[in-house]
């Protein structure tokens, strides 16, 4: 794909030896196809302009073009951007996120910060400027992989939910801990430097306050509890709404870990084959040799750790029900796919676990499909019989019978491009 010099070669990576950089993977390459390339070679293309909005300048039309809802705006005012000089409590950056792309904004900047996630590379990393002469997107791996590639996503390019112990000003307090917050975290320990709108009864998180200034060791949980109203707390009229939805915040925690499982799945996965490949050159093997029991071994692994997230294995049982304060709730229900039942697994639960369905809607994504073939195929074959009842009684006990068979159902309506065994299983 050419995108002229709108969108500009990616920057070298600082690690030059990370296992991402070069072959197998080449996470370097320039020719993406995820949304925000896609959005820049439209721009360079004289295909799409972003109209400037009197009030907002040009977050609305780039969330229409990257199809990320305004519903899901998600409010941090903890110091965890490069742009932390214009964040603060009274004026959070907002996060906005689409079924593979991510937007930040502060106000008062003309930088939007951009994550697209790529079918084969994973999570890109961009941002936009807002120019008098134009819209300009760079790809940003040298500054953005000094933190999205390291311990909080095992190491590998990834996004991710930070929760902190913020001071006053929005500084997290280092020595008080920092958590990368999922689907699988308590809840006790989410959205620390984040607010948070919405009801959740008697249990606590860590939104919505900062460390006070004469006490620099915990937070005030009950100031932050239940908080539907943010207008005293920040300057809530410079963002797109007033809400920062505790549903779409759990619902943005779940997703960007998915994101990040299955590019490692992919990147490990091409190491695992690449390494395989080389050994057999050395050893004078037929091009195209089976795949070894070594190699296969560690296929397996890669396959059961992606399967475990996304079958909700770990997840807790919430210790209340939840709701939030905007429509994100039936906004995102309603975006579908659905099965000939009517069924979707966006559809929620929320009173004790985040979603009705346990199986995350992120495999109908492009990511998920374009897995490596030999690591798909494991994939596939163990959640068939996972949800067939036929292996994982114990290690996927939550997943009760009449859960087992909607979902099947549901995958076997919704993608098309599963195998046969799929469909017959179901009698389609």
């Amino acid at each position: 794909m050419i995108v002229s010099a709108l969108l500009l070669a990616a920057v070298a990576c600082p690690q030059g030896d990370a296992p991402y950089l070069g072959e197998p993977i080449r996470y370097e390459r320039t020719d993406t196809t995820d949304p925000v390339a896609r959005l820049a070679a439209r721009i360079a293309a004289k295909a799409t302009t972003l109209a400037r909005d009197e009030r907002f300048g040009l977050l609305p039309a780039l969330l229409d073009e990257l199809d990320a809802p305004r519903e899901t705006q998600a409010l941090v005012f903890s110091k965890t951007s490069f742009q932390n000089a214009l964040i603060s409590p009274r004026n959070p950056r907002a996060i906005y996120f689409g079924d593979d792309v991510y937007v930040g904004s502060v106000p008062g900047s003309k930088v939007f910060e951009l994550t697209g996630v790529d079918p084969e590379q994973g999570p890109i990393f961009y941002t936009l400027t807002d120019e008098a002469d134009g819209p300009r997107i760079v790809r940003r791996d040298a500054e953005c992989l000094r933190c999205h590639a390291l311990g909080w996503t095992d190491e590998w390019p990834g996004v991710l939910v930070r929760s902190v112990h913020p001071d006053p000003d929005g500084t997290p307090v280092m020595r008080l801990g920092s958590t990368v917050t999922t689907h699988e975290s308590p809840f006790a320990q989410r959205w620390g430097g984040w607010y948070v709108t919405g009801t959740h009864g008697e249990a606590r998180h860590l939104g919505n306050v900062a460390l006070d200034a004469e006490d620099d060791v915990a937070l005030d949980v009950e100031r932050g509890a239940n908080v539907v109203d943010l207008s005293e707390r920040c300057a809530i009229e410079r963002h797109l709404t007033p809400h920062s939805d505790l549903v779409a915040l759990m619902v943005l925690e779940h997703q960007t870990r998915a994101h990040d499982l299955i590019a490692q799945a992919s990147y490990r996965a091409r190491l695992a084959l690449h390494r395989q490949a080389a050994t057999d050159e050395a050893l004078g093997a037929a091009q195209g040799a089976a795949i070894s029991d070594a190699t296969r071994s560690r296929l397996k692994e890669i396959a059961d750790e992606l399967l475990q997230y996304l079958l909700f294995r770990h997840e807790p049982t919430l210790p209340a029900p939840i709701a939030g304060t905007s429509d994100f709730a039936v906004r995102f229900a309603e975006r579908g796919p659905r099965d000939r039942a009517g069924r979707s697994l966006r559809e929620l639960d929320l009173g004790t676990r985040l979603f009705r369905w346990p199986v995350s809607y992120v495999i109908q994504g492009e990511s998920f499909r374009r897995l490596p073939a030999p690591v798909l195929d494991i994939v596939l074959l163990r959640m068939l019989r996972i949800l067939q009842g036929r292996s994982g009684l114990r290690a996927y006990g939550h997943l009760e019978p009449e859960q087992r068979r909607a979902v099947l159902e549901i995958l076997a309506d919704t993608l098309p491009w599963l195998p046969s065994e799929w469909r017959a299983a179901v009698g389609r």
